[in-house]
Formats: C-alpha cells, structure tokens, sequence
C-alpha cells in the first residue's frame, strides 16, 4: 500500500513538479513571459501524504509537495502544490505555484493519474508572468526527475 501510495505522489510531483535531463542539461527558457517556450528539469523532494479517506489510497487523501526546477543543471525556482485523490487508483486533482527566481510565479493545475505523462493548464502567474496563459506538459523520467515544458502565450 505504502508504495502504491509512493507512486501516486511522486507521479503528483511535477512539475514538476522540477529537472535535470537523465544526463544532459535542459535547454534554457526560450520564451519570455509573453509567449514561447520554456523547459525545466524537475527534482522531486519527499512529499507529504495524509490519509484522511479510507485506509489506503482513496477519495479524500492529501498529497502535497515542493519540488525543485533547474534550467540547464542551475537551480532556477521551485514549485509546490498539493494533489486531493479522487479514487484508490491515484486519479487526482492536482494545483500547484511555480516560484522562479526575480521573475515571478506561474499558476497551474492537472489531472494527475498513474502514467508518467501528464497535461497542465497554465492559469496565471505574477511579476513577469502576471498576464500568462498556456499549457505544458511534464514527463517523468522514472528516477526522481521530470522534464517540465510550458507552452506560454
């Protein structure tokens, strides 16, 4: 149980939770705050887990987490949020805030649930970033990093 539970939660991080390329840097931000492209390598830290549901995995459960974000190997922000459990399958409701560094935050949201891959919707965002909207995506490389990439406009 523990570790289906460990499984969901790391899968929750992302943006992720936050990155470094299973050995390569990630390219820099391409784009600005207006639009483009910008990619991170995520490093997932421990999250916190609270069965408030059933015993196990189930309806109701918190996971929360704040996770670190690289751009080519150089910290560059993080990120925390926190995922509620819709099922025992993992299938959550996941919000989070990503912080980089003198630039602002960016507000995103995702369904998260069991495959490595997951969707997020960019849906706003202070400082350079207060007017920003988009989507990305974030795979996960199966050994506690992630690849983050955002599609700003």
């Amino acid at each position: 149980m523990r570790d289906r539970t460990r499984a969901m939660a790391v899968g929750v991080s992302l943006a992720a939770s936050v990155l470094l390329l299973q050995g390569s840097a990630v390219g820099a931000a391409t784009g600005n705050a207006r639009g483009g492209t910008m990619t991170f390598q995520v490093v997932f830290m421990p999250f916190n887990y609270t069965d408030l549901g059933a015993p196990g995995p189930s309806a109701a459960d918190v996971i929360v987490f704040h996770d670190q974000l690289l751009q080519s190997a150089k910290a560059v922000g993080d990120e925390i949020g926190s995922c509620v459990l819709v099922d025992a399958t993992g299938l959550s409701n996941c919000t989070g805030v990503m912080q980089l560094e003198n630039r602002g935050t960016i507000a995103f949201s995702f369904v998260n649930a069991p495959p490595p891959h997951k969707v997020l919707a960019v849906t706003g965002g202070s400082g350079q970033f207060r007017t920003v909207r988009g989507d990305g995506t974030l795979d996960e490389n199966g050994d506690g990093t992630a690849t983050l990439v955002l599609r700003l406009n």
